[in-house]
Formats: C-alpha cells, structure tokens, sequence
C-alpha cells in the first residue's frame, strides 16, 4: 500500500525523526575510556588499606596524597569496613579524583583471607562509587610489571620505583606505595594508545 508524500511527513513529526534520538541503553559501557587526570589508587587491606593520590601532568605526575588506613587487630571486621569508606570519602572530597583502581582480584592460599579482602574490597569500591567514580582494576602482577619490569618483583622494589618516579624525597609505605603504583599503571594505560580498553568495574 502506497503513501502520499503528505502523510510521509505527518508520520516523520509523528515519531520526531530529526530530533535528537535516545542514547544508546549501553551507552556507558561502551563509551572510550576518559582522559582521568586526578587518579585515586586503593590497595584494600582489612588492617592497612593503602590509598594513592596522583595528578597527571608533564613530564612527571604529581603525588596529592597518600598513605595507610590503619585499624587496629582489636577492632573487629564491621568497625573496619566503616573505618575504610570514611577515611576514603574523605580523600575523595579532599581531592576529587574522577577515577579509582583498584587490585584485581588473586586467588588466595587461604580462603578466609580472600574473604576478609574481599570485604575490605567492597567498603573501598562503595566510597568510590558513591561518589562517582569511574572504578578499575588491574591484576597486581601487570602493576608490578608496568612500574618495575618484573610481575613478580617485591614490595620494596615497587616503593623504590614508586619513589623514582613520582621524585619522592623517600619511599612510601609498603600499602601506600601499591596503592600509587596502581594509579601510575593506570595514568600509562589510560595514556598510550592501548588495543584493549581498562577493566571497569
């Protein structure tokens, strides 16, 4: 059954073609990843949650903040959790990053351990998210690899080339030097002209 031009228009402003149309459903899991130029690191630990500050900038980035989220051995796991989301929203609002990395996930010798990290894990996405955040992770073995040419190198290696690279005047605690290694791991990825796109979570 053919149609008059006429009523062709009258169907056209009838299902506004020309307006702007809808975004896509996954419009957000498929966009590019964002250019971050403040970048948070977050190394969950229930004991000693370490946390990284960077600002991307040239030639070098710029270290705003980092440091150790201590709770002591008596506190039990809930005070813990609560410990961590408050001292991170803070950072955040200090701060105001728009990304966050996290460790990826390893499978532990003992599953009360990856337990107990998993928990710490989740207190530190919840502030991330709650705020906004754009969240990834990144296994530890590719951060290790990234900062010192070596997937299984120490933790001391890793503060060392922290230092270097961020010109610390010393190295930075263990929990604290991961947590910036993973914001520099991902300041490169999100720099370089990569084929795969950062895990976001």
């Amino acid at each position: 059954m053919g149609i008059t031009p006429q009523q062709f228009e009258q169907m056209k402003s009838r299902v506004g073609v020309g307006r702007r149309g809808a975004s896509p459903v996954f419009a957000a899991t498929l966009r590019a990843p964002a250019n971050h130029q403040v970048i948070l690191g977050v190394d969950p630990s229930l004991r000693g949650t370490g946390y990284g500050v960077i600002r991307v900038a040239k030639p070098n980035p710029l270290t705003l903040a980092h440091g150790t989220i201590a709770c002591p051995a008596g506190w039990g796991h809930s005070r813990c959790l609560v410990r961590i989301a408050e001292a991170l929203r803070a950072v955040v609002k200090e701060h105001r990053p728009t990304a966050c990395v996290v460790e990826g996930l390893f499978y532990a010798q003992n599953l009360q351990t990856a337990l107990v990290m998993g928990e710490a894990r989740g207190a530190a996405l919840v502030a991330a998210a709650e705020a906004g955040l754009d969240i990834y992770e990144i296994a530890p073995r590719k951060v290790k690899q990234a900062i010192v040419g070596y997937g299984a190198a120490q933790k001391m290696a890793v503060a060392k080339m922290v230092q270097r690279l961020l010109s610390l005047a010393e190295p930075p605690a263990p929990d604290a030097a991961d947590a910036l290694a993973l914001a520099l791991t991902h300041a490169q990825e999100n720099g370089r002209y990569a084929l795969s796109m950062p895990k976001r979570i």
